[in-house]
């Protein structure tokens, strides 16, 4: 009887040379993507998502070639946010074509692949014991997939969003060794800079470039008269970017409009584009294009 330890290389499976095909699709499909940017704000209920789509949305206004991949595999939002749910996702002999949403931005999310809205993401282990390892494992399977088989063409940039976690960066880039940086969402809360701190020790550990803070929900615009007053006392997520060593690189004032546009999926910076929200993100995306010299042809 031979036991595991005995058997040499994948005991005859195929996994290995799957997998050393699978790295060098992904290989090819990152070789035409200038740049490729992380999302994440270590915990959820930030807006982290909301900001993923509209920055997507105010890149493809410059007329940048934009793709978002929703990383968030168990509560994904993005193809919501941006209008694309119900697209269909064509098989060709070049990858699975990802659904197109207004500026011509390009998208994959696991809610594309769902049959309906009730229908939960379930990963099935050899044991109870191992199901967290194996969801673990599983997880960085799919979205290696995603970017591996999904035919996303040309690029400037590729914007991942990543799920809540301080530790979900790591497994993106192991992915993607070349990851141009990452872009932190936090709140004005010492609960939400407390996650901030360990997100960007994961990513120094990483070696993935913090290109800077975004501060969400700072203060409130009166949807009436349009003025902003204090939504939280929480403190300055300039400080606390100041406290890091990274760029400070925006507050957004937090509108209802915005969770609107996000609920009808059209970009908010595309239907108010001179509200205090939209202005924010803007200036936010020209920080984030100066710092990856970033420009559209």
């Amino acid at each position: 009887m031979k036991r595991y330890r005995d058997i040499v290389g994948d005991g005859g499976s195929g996994i290995v040379s799957q997998v050393e095909e699978q790295q060098q699709r992904l290989g090819e499909r990152l070789a035409l993507v200038g740049r490729v940017v992380a999302v994440l704000s270590g915990k959820g209920g930030l807006g982290k998502s909301s900001v993923t789509a509209n920055l997507a949305a105010a890149f493809g206004r410059e007329g940048l070639v934009i793709g978002v991949l929703d990383a968030d595999l168990n509560g994904p939002s993005i193809a919501k946010m941006l209008g694309v749910r119900g697209q269909s996702l064509p098989l060709t002999a070049g990858g699975v074509l990802p659904a197109t949403a207004s500026h011509g931005i390009r998208v994959m999310s696991m809610d594309l692949l769902l049959p309906s809205d009730e229908t939960p993401l379930t990963w099935e282990a050899p044991t109870q014991a191992e199901s967290h390892v194996w969801r673990g494992n599983m997880e960085a399977n799919a979205l290696r997939e995603f970017l591996a088989d999904t035919a996303w063409g040309r690029l400037d940039l590729l914007l991942v969003d990543l799920p809540p976690g301080a530790e979900r960066l790591a497994t993106v880039a192991g992915l993607i060794p070349a990851m141009s940086g990452a872009v932190v969402v936090t709140i004005p809360s010492e609960v939400s800079y407390l996650v901030v701190k360990k997100s960007v020790s994961v990513a120094r550990e990483a070696g993935t470039p913090v290109l800077g803070l975004v501060e969400n929900m700072a203060g409130y615009v009166c949807g009436a008269c349009g003025v902003m007053g204090p939504l939280f006392n929480g403190g300055s997520g300039e400080g606390v970017a100041a406290e890091l060593g990274i760029p400070f690189l925006g507050r957004i004032p937090f509108d209802p409009r915005l969770a609107m546009a996000s609920d009808r999926g059209i970009p908010f910076v595309a239907q108010h584009p001179n509200s205090l929200a939209a202005q924010a993100l803007l200036e936010i995306r020209d920080r984030i294009k100066a710092a990856l010299g970033l420009f559209a042809a």
